[in-house]
Formats: C-alpha cells, sequence, structure tokens
C-alpha cells in the first residue's frame, strides 16, 4: 500500500494508543507516508513507544510535545517537522480541548481555553502550511480538520466546545477556496460519537442502538476517511465536512 509514498504528514493530538490521531498515523504509515506528531500530557514513555511502532511500516517517524495553547506552537511544530522528517505536504488538526460546561457554568476562561486549542491553533497551522507550500511550489497539498458534528444537532454541555468546532466548518469551506489554487484540499472529517476508551459501559451501550450500522464508531473509521482525503483519490474533494458515522441518528 503505498498512496501515500514520499508525503509527509503532521498530526496534532496523538497522544493514545486507541486514539483517532494514532489510528490516522497508523493508516497513513501504512501508505507510506512519513509521520509527525505532536502530543501534550500523554502517558510516560508513550512517544518513544508510538515512534517505535510507526517506523516498524518502514518509514521515518519524530514526534514533539508541546501545548498548542502557546501561540508561537504552530511555527514550532511546522519548523521542527521541517527539520526533523522534511517540508510537510499533510496536515491534520486533529488535537482537541474539551470540558463539560452548559449555560449556567460557561464562562471567558472555559471559552478562552477551547479557542487557543481548538480554534487559534488549527487557523494558524493551516495557513502557515500553505504559506510554505505556496512558496515551495509544491502544487499538492492537504489540510484535513477534525469536527465533532455540531451542525448535526445539539451536544449539550458542550457550549465552548460547539462553538469552537463550528469556527473550524466555517474556516475549513473559506480557506479552501482560498488555497484551491494552489493545488491545497481543505476538507473536515465528523466522525461522531468513536470508541477511543472514554465512555463509561452505561454510555457505549446508550450509544449503540443510536447506529443505524449496528456498532459503535472506531477511529479506524475516521483513519480510513483520512487515507483517502490525503491521496490522489481525494484529490477532488474540497470545502466539505465529511459526516463519516455510520448513520447516528441523534435523540
Amino acid at each position: 500500500m503505498t498512496r501515500l509514498k514520499g508525503d509527509i504528514a503532521v498530526i496534532t493530538g496523538v497522544s493514545h494508543k486507541k486514539g483517532i490521531g494514532a489510528a490516522i498515523a497508523r493508516s497513513f504509515a501504512q501508505e507510506g507516508a512519513d509521520i509527525f506528531f505532536t502530543h501534550w500530557q500523554a502517558e510516560a514513555d508513550w512517544a518513544s513507544s508510538f515512534q517505535k511502532e510507526i517506523r516498524e511500516y518502514g518509514v521515518r517517524c519524530e514526534d514533539m510535545e508541546i501545548d498548542l495553547s502557546d501561540p508561537a506552537a504552530p511555527l514550532q511544530v511546522l519548523d521542527g517537522a521541517t527539520e526533523r522528517v522534511g517540508a510537510p505536504t499533510i496536515l491534520v488538526n486533529n488535537a482537541a480541548y474539551s470540558t463539560r460546561d452548559g449555560f449556567e457554568l460557561l464562562d471567558a476562561q472555559t471559552l478562552d481555553a477551547h479557542y487557543t486549542v481548538n480554534v487559534r491553533a488549527t487557523c494558524l497551522l493551516s495557513v502557515e502550511f500553505s504559506r510554505r507550500l505556496q512558496q515551495s511550489n509544491q502544487k499538492k497539498g492537504r489540510i484535513i480538520n477534525l469536527t465533532s458534528g455540531q451542525g448535526q444537532g445539539p451536544m449539550l454541555g458542550e457550549l465552548a466546545y460547539v462553538a469552537s468546532k463550528g469556527a473550524i466548518s466555517a474556516f475549513t469551506l473559506t480557506l479552501s477556496a482560498e488555497v484551491a489554487p494552489l493545488g491545497i484540499t481543505v476538507n473536515a472529517i465528523n466522525p461522531g460519537p468513536t470508541d477511543t476508551g472514554w465512555m463509561s459501559p452505561e454510555l457505549e451501550k446508550s450509544l449503540k442502538s443510536q447506529f443505524l450500522l449496528g456498532r459503535m464508531g472506531q477511529p479506524e473509521d475516521a483513519a480510513r476517511l483520512a487515507v483517502f482525503l490525503a491521496s490522489d483519490e481525494g484529490q477532488w474533494i474540497t470545502g466539505q465536512v465529511i459526516n463519516s458515522e455510520g448513520g447516528f441518528l441523534r435523540r
């Protein structure tokens, strides 16, 4: 499998083995892409063990521990990737910050904490990635953002999170139009509720009945779609938020 051979992918928010970011990194590596991943407050020895796993696919893999709420982080990520692996051709904005709030708890601090990671970091990474590709005359690039179905129905108790992720959907559409002449596509994936280890058994049982395809979403589902969008097969798709959630019915 070599659909991404020669590509270099930056993937943010790869901090645990069952996450969507980790699944995307594995799938990209299986298709021949070199990987540079970021993480924050991961388990001890996580990065080194995951690096070893990815390198077993025969590709290069480096990492960076970084707090994406730092305004300087986007430049540091792209500089680090370029210095250690090479100039990126794929950017996956997977990192996210999320806490519970709702109208009774929402305040400025909560909004700002979500904005810095979910919006500002994603936007700054995306535009700097595009500028560098423009300067290189590469004529091919892929930006893939992760959203959360915030436009499909209400997500109670997550006002700051849905506001920040909604901003990314809007950003995806307009950035895609600006960078299309450069050969860069910009899309977003909504994977729906995904079994990444955060659900209680009770919540998982409740949600499972809402999937028309009869099972929970898995990280690999999002990863397969990300590979398609990153490959030449996805070159004609841009400006889209793709709701890939197994027929999930919101109640």
